[in-house]
Order: structure tokens, then sequence, then C-alpha cells
């Protein structure tokens, strides 16, 4: 999977993807003798600042109609999109491109769809707005869909991006380790223990549940169901 990011601030999302999980999916790997895994994702950025024509780099305008604050302007933003995926070559007709543009007002992201997007697209381009959004006209040529994290609203677009790159990502094979990748089928409960099994904090003892303890697998099935 390829994700490409049109954001204004890369740095912000770049120390984020670079790290733990998503950064170690991005390496190639040197396996047993001489076996090397390649790389199960790529995360890639474009500023549409970089994609500007004028001595200022200028990405935002006033709204037409007025109203408050400033709109980004679609040149940059399509530019960007161009560079990424847009080349007008046969390889690239055949890629499996899905454009998404962060937004409270769109579809609601979850699971389900984190899922589709793994399996039916090779390429996935998340656009993060400023200001008071992205010219219009931006969805229209790139048949973008708008998407939402969630029934809030946030600075810019670039925490939901992060959100969905991160949730896809755990759905391309190799992604996760074998014990993670088990997460979406096992049962769980939302309480969890660890080390030490007796806590004692203020003068005040706290313990494991017993039944997590004992090494009855069925039992401690039967009891995280019950939570």
């Amino acid at each position: 999977m390829h994700f490409h990011v049109i954001t204004l601030f890369t740095e912000v999302m770049k120390a984020y993807t670079d790290a733990s999980v998503l950064g170690r999916a991005q390496k190639t790997e040197k396996g047993k003798g001489s076996k090397v895994r390649g790389k199960k994702i790529s995360v890639e950025y474009y500023n549409p600042r970089d994609f500007t024509k004028d001595k200022h780099k200028k990405v935002d305008d006033r709204p037409y109609g007025g109203g408050p604050g400033m709109v980004m302007k679609a040149e940059p933003v399509l530019r960007a999109w161009d560079k990424a995926v847009g080349k007008k070559t046969k390889a690239q007709k055949d890629k499996k491109v899905k454009t998404l543009i962060m937004s409270p007002r769109g579809r609601e992201f979850n699971q389900k769809l984190a899922k589709t997007y793994a399996k039916q697209y090779d390429h996935l381009v998340l656009i993060s707005g400023r200001y008071e959004g992205i010219d219009s006209r931006v969805k229209k040529i790139l048949k973008a869909e708008e998407i939402s994290v969630g029934d809030y609203v946030l600075t810019g677009g670039e925490l939901p991006a992060l959100t969905i790159i991160d949730a896809v990502a755990r759905h391309i094979p190799g992604v996760l380790g074998t014990h993670d990748s088990l997460e979406d089928n096992r049962t769980t409960s939302g309480e969890t223990y660890t080390r030490p099994e007796t806590l004692e904090y203020k003068k005040k003892k706290y313990l494991v549940p017993k039944v997590l303890v004992e090494g009855n697998h069925a039992k401690i099935e039967k009891y995280r169901a019950k939570i």
C-alpha cells in the first residue's frame, strides 16, 4: 500500500509515521540467510507550497462571496496530486487509487472502511486541509471523497489523515506481527493486566482477577466474554 499525503505540515506527520510499527513497515529488512523482506507500505508527503508558482509560495486566498478566514487554493493541491499519482501513463492508469479529503462533513471513517481501503486500493491519497477548507473544485476534479474521523472540528486534517493511515496499514499483510494481527479476531474485554499480580498504591492493594492467573484458558475466555 502506498500512502500519499498532501499537507502543509509534513514534519508533524512524518514524526509519527516514521516511528514504531509504521516506521518498521516502511523499511526493507534482512531475514534469515540472504532473504530480504520488502517494504510493506510507503508513506510520501507533498507540501502544496512546493507546487506554487509565485515567489511568496501562496497557498490560500480570500473566499468568493465573503466570509471568515481563508481558503486553500486549488492549483497547488492539484499539482501535488499529479506528482503523487496523476501521471498519464499506462502504469498509472492501472493503479487502484482512492483520493480522500479530510473533512468534518464527510463520510464517517470506521474499521470496515479501513479494511476496504486496504483490500481494494494500491494507492491512498489523503488531502489534509487547513484554514476554512479547500477550494471545492479539487473534490470535483479529482472525484475525491470527503472523510471524517468523528463529529468534531480540528485545526487541520493532519490528525485525521494519521488516524486513517494507522488504521488502514494494520490490515496490510506483514505490517503487524503474528500476535498483533490476531487482534480483530480474538476476544477483547477492554480490561487488561500485567505484572505485578499485587499492586500497592497509597497503602491500598489492587489485585489481578484470580481467574486470569490460574491458567485455565476456557475460564479466561468465558470471563472476558462477560465483561
